[in-house]
């Protein structure tokens, strides 16, 4: 009788654990499910505060919004497309300096440098990502203007203004202020993310893989290219498109050194990005007119961070149905 009481009683206690194990189990998956959906509906009501408040100067203009080059507060005309070319511009301009640089520091960090070099050096470069964005703004208004005014931008118009393709991108008055300018504070600010994280992922390719292909006397740079890249490649791309949204909503920097002229002109000359000009102008909007319009810039930036992100996922997508394949 004992031993059937006891019985009982243990097949009670694991029923009891069981439903209490249940109870916390749907409570973890709440919680975690409520962190999700909390950051998509934060993320979906604030693009919808952004289209109502700029449903006046969107639906209004229509194309003409966004294919017009004409910003006239003055008169109540605003349309965005200096602002947007702009943005897209120093944002490209940026990963065409950060991605090789961050590739070489990612490599020397994990392949090349001694170890007792490769922490400090990658906590140093860690540290940039703490940096305030206005500091980079303001190392980039008196340190790097006056220096690419005086030796770089008069180099480029001088070499490449009269090529026959690119040439009309490089001319203008090298004052040091422009696109090209904010592009490489940009690609300064990027830096540290990429870089981090390349160097993470890179550190997670087998110790194995790599010393076999040495073994089969491959050089330091082949081994790099057709085994870490590889095994890698997703990762890297998507560290590439984490530093291209950080680029894109990059407001105070690029306002200290991109010129905040609301005008298409050449990579030289002062320009505007639209965060830059949500920044320079909403305090001062004075008409209904000016502060839709600058509520559907926010909108539009909203719409290419999405766009970028989404041909990134696409990308990773493509590229793991064609390794499925091969």
């Amino acid at each position: 009788m004992n031993a059937e009481v006891q019985r009982e009683l243990r097949l009670e206690a694991v029923a009891k654990r069981a439903h209490s194990d249940q109870r916390m189990d749907f409570f973890f998956r709440s919680l975690t499910a409520s962190a999700a959906w909390f950051v998509l509906i934060t993320l979906v009501g604030a693009m919808l505060v952004m289209f109502d408040g700029g449903r006046e100067a969107l639906v209004e203009q229509g194309t003409k919004f966004v294919t017009t080059d004409y910003w006239d507060p003055a008169n109540l005309i605003f349309h965005g497309l200096a602002p947007i070319v702009g943005t897209l511009l120093t944002s490209l301009i940026a990963l065409l300096i950060a991605v090789p640089i961050s590739f070489g520091i990612a490599v020397f960090l994990t392949e090349v440098a001694p170890a007792w070099l490769r922490t400090p050096v990658a906590t140093a470069i860690e540290l940039l990502a703490g940096i305030p964005s206005i500091i980079y703004g303001m190392w980039g208004l008196f340190v790097l203007v006056p220096w690419l005014g005086e030796y770089v931008y008069p180099w480029l118009i001088d070499e490449l203004g009269t090529w026959p393709v690119i040439g009309p991108w490089f001319q203008g008055i090298p004052i040091g202020i422009g696109l090209l300018t904010a592009g490489f504070v940009l690609a300064v600010m990027v830096i540290p993310f990429i870089s981090s994280i390349m160097r993470e992922v890179f550190l997670t390719v087998p110790g194995r893989l790599k010393e076999s292909a040495y073994a089969l006397g491959s050089t330091r740079w082949e081994v790099v290219w057709d085994i870490v890249l590889p095994y890698t490649r997703g990762a890297v791309i998507g560290g590439v498109f984490l530093g291209l949204g950080r680029a894109l909503g990059e407001t105070m920097a690029v306002t200290f050194v991109i010129g905040n002229a609301n005008r298409l002109g050449t990579l030289l000359e002062p320009g505007s990005s639209i965060s830059a000009t949500i920044a320079n102008e909403f305090a001062e909007a004075f008409a209904d007119e000016h502060r839709s319009a600058l509520l559907g810039l926010g909108f539009l930036l909203f719409v290419v961070s999405f766009i970028v992100l989404s041909i990134a996922k696409l990308m990773l997508k493509g590229m793991s149905r064609w390794e499925g394949k091969r």
